[in-house]
């Protein structure tokens, strides 16, 4: 627990040494300000230009690429997962190895999140995905999936949790999840919260705001203890997340107490419906300081990236490009596509024409799908790369139409295309 004598609203000496600028600030049609902003973020291994979409490598590894891949197709920044990589191998492990991204192999800046959604998500049972598009409360607050055990059990110190490898059990507190990010060592970390779901009562979210408010100050409190003794250490950012829901006053009340903490900037989590995501990100951005970043975490399909930058969001990340790629899926202008589909097999375009990408400057959308019938991974880098390459160029060309004044236009043009339900217009016609 913190101590009695700590205010959390105190800066630490060394916080100065992450910075966050704002560039150019979004205008609606009539010249006034809007909520999405460019800006800069500078760590202690570069900055990050803002919107930026932040490439997942959950276990230290961009799956099925290498570093260099990952920075040819031009990802700024990785996110990793710290409930990962303290079961497996072992936070101490990346201490020993000089760091996240020295022992991965990336020289650029790193994320790491809290665990506290692998924690939730994992221990109720619901393996990757919480749901989030169903608002029936008529379940109990600690609901798990269905046939499965609860893993995870939340008290007012922290969260008892069962391993999904080995069924070990473990304990996250707000102390012990700073103790692995600090040894974890990325640019910026997350401070540890509670994941509650759509399905939980509002009782309970009100319950949960205040149990992570006061993890947020337990937080910050080991965070600038933990500074303070690894000396020699690159600073690490702390990011405070902001929960409460799809409750406008819950969101607002949670923006209003962490933003008065000493984070260095802000994550916006929790559960929210795909439908409120822009109102939800709006409410958060009115009450957040200006000065400090705020990533959206987990999202990537293209209306909600246009969503979240619109209403201020500045970084987001996601699985989705990767892990659909290992099913075959490929993002094209027109929308996405199969690439396991049969009228593939002799398409000798690449997966998008002109795209820079060097899947598509290299191979044919015939090749590709040759490597995923015959169950070969290459298949797996090659759109892997693509969607990676299609998502971080997508946001890249976002930043740049705020700049140019043509955010809107562009917003138009993207979505229309993408969302507009018509076969894949390129290459070989079905057979």
């Amino acid at each position: 627990m913190p101590q009695k004598n700590f205010d959390p609203s105190n800066q630490h000496p060394r916080q100065e040494e992450f910075g966050f600028e704002v560039g150019t600030r979004l205008t609606a049609e009539d010249g006034s300000p809007m909520l999405g902003r460019t800006g800069v973020i500078r760590t202690p291994h570069g900055e990050v230009k803002t919107p930026a979409f932040i490439a997942v490598g959950t276990k230290a590894t961009v799956k099925a690429l290498t570093p260099a891949q990952v920075k040819e197709l031009g990802a700024q920044a990785t996110l990793s997962n710290a409930y990962h990589l303290y079961l497996q191998p072992g936070a101490d492990i990346l201490d020993e190895a000089g760091g996240l991204g020295k022992f991965m192999g990336w020289d650029g800046p790193t994320f790491t999140d809290s665990g506290g959604f692998q924690v939730m998500s994992l221990g109720s049972g619901f393996k990757k995905v919480i749901d989030m598009k169903s608002v029936d409360q008529s379940g109990p607050d600690d609901a798990v999936a269905p046939g499965k055990e609860r893993l995870a059990n939340v008290d007012e110190d922290g969260v008892w949790f069962k391993s999904h490898l080995d069924g070990t059990k473990h304990r996250f507190s707000p102390e012990i999840s700073m103790g692995v990010q600090h040894q974890i060592g990325a640019d910026i970390m997350f401070a540890f919260d509670e994941l509650t779901t759509l399905q939980n009562s509002r009782g309970y979210q009100v319950e949960s705001l205040e149990r992570t408010r006061r993890w947020a100050e337990r937080c910050i409190a080991e965070h600038f203890s933990l500074t303070d003794s690894r000396e020699g250490k690159d600073y690490q950012a702390l990011f405070g997340v902001i929960q409460g829901a799809q409750y406008e006053d819950l969101r607002r009340k949670a923006c209003q107490d962490l933003g008065a903490m000493a984070f260095d900037g802000f994550g916006i989590g929790g559960a929210l419906e795909k439908e409120n995501l822009g109102t939800i990100v709006g409410w958060c951005s009115e009450e957040l300081p200006e000065n400090k970043p705020r990533h959206l975490l987990g999202i990537s399909e293209p209306d909600d990236i246009f969503t979240a930058i619109e209403n201020g969001a500045d970084t987001f990340d996601c699985v989705s490009p990767t892990r659909v790629a290992r099913n075959s899926a490929f993002y094209t202008p027109w929308g996405r596509f199969n690439l396991s589909g049969a009228r593939y097999k002799r398409d000798f375009t690449p997966l998008v024409e002109g795209c820079e990408c060097y899947a598509c400057k290299n191979f044919t959308r015939a090749y590709i799908h040759h490597l995923y019938k015959a169950k070969e991974l290459l298949s797996h880098t090659l759109i892997s790369i693509h969607n990676e390459h299609f998502t971080v160029n997508l946001v890249e060309s976002a930043r740049q139409a705020i700049e140019d004044g043509t955010f809107f236009q562009l917003k138009e043009q993207v979505l229309s295309s993408y969302y507009a339900g018509k076969p894949d217009p390129q290459g070989q016609p079905a057979a």
